[in-house]
This record gives C-alpha cells, structure tokens and sequence, in this order.
C-alpha cells in the first residue's frame, strides 16, 4: 500500500499521523480481503477547508469531522471484483501502476474536539475517521440503519485488533 499524506495546516498531534493512519488503512483492507496494493491519498485540514470541500462536493455549507472521495464503484461494498477488467484502466495510477482507492480529508479540529466530548485519545479518534473514511472508500455507506450497523461493526473490529480502544 502506498499512502500519501498531506499536513496542510500543520496540525501536531501526540502520534505518528501517518503511521496510524497506515495501520487503520491496512487493517481495514485486509478485513476486507482486499487482494489488491492500493494508493491512498489523506489531506489533513482544518474547519475552513473542509467547510470548503463540503460545500463545493457534497452541497454542504458546513464544517465535518471527515470526507471520503472513493475511486471506485462498487456493485456490492468490498467487492474489489470490480478492479479487474476495463475499470482496472481508469482507477490505476500510470505512474505508479497501483490501484487508486481514493482520498481521505480529515479536519483537525474535529479530532480534537470530538476526542474530548468522547473521551477519549485523539490518536484513537483520528483511527476511527481513517476507518470509518476507508470503509467508505470500500464501497460502505450508512445512509440506512442496518448499512449503519455494519460500518459500525467494521470500524470497531478494525480499532479492536490493532488495540485501538476507548481507553
């Protein structure tokens, strides 16, 4: 997996931004039997830049805690199937020749912010966004109740193996 990082406001954190977010990335793929290297690409921002994303992607005028850009359609969510074939072509990097999954954004504020309201380590709040990001990448959304459940099951079992808890 090749991960490539961008601290745009600089933000510092108690922990290696990349290598947990690598960690989580990894874990979340291998929990999805995903067969494939891929490219990921994070974006560290802030309440202004985000609001920004939000509004011009999603119609939102407002600040979040994270944005997904997945690369890839799905049929059915972890069914990296859909890699092979013609898709295979338009979702490579020419460069690099590894598969594009897509984007992470993730605002600094809100992992602090939501770290305390939780109570809970920024590092364990910053690996859930980045789990709950890359299961979107993976095709998962939580738009109904029981696609809500099974994200939240994932992003859980993923932040349980690597010992990333609430603690």
């Amino acid at each position: 997996m090749t991960f490539y990082v961008e601290n745009e406001t600089d933000a510092k954190f108690p922990f290696d931004i990349e290598g947990v977010a690598k960690r989580v990335s990894e874990e979340v793929l291998k929990s999805e039997n995903c067969p494939y290297d891929m490219q990921i690409s994070l974006l560290i921002t802030n309440d202004e830049g985000i609001k920004e994303m939000n509004s011009e992607f999603r119609g939102i005028d407002s600040a979040t805690d994270v944005l997904s850009f997945p690369n890839i359609s799905y049929d059915e969510p972890g069914d990296f199937s859909v890699c092979e074939g013609e898709q295979k072509i338009d979702i490579t990097d020419p460069e690099s020749g590894l598969i594009v999954l897509g984007d992470i954004v993730i605002n600094e504020n809100r992992v602090r912010e939501q770290a305390e309201e939780y109570g809970h380590s920024q590092e364990r709040e910053f690996a859930f966004l980045v789990a709950h990001s890359m299961l979107h990448l993976c095709g998962y959304d939580h738009m109904e109740e029981d696609e809500a459940k099974v994200m939240e099951q994932k992003q859980e079992a993923v932040l349980q193996t690597l010992g990333i808890t609430r603690d």
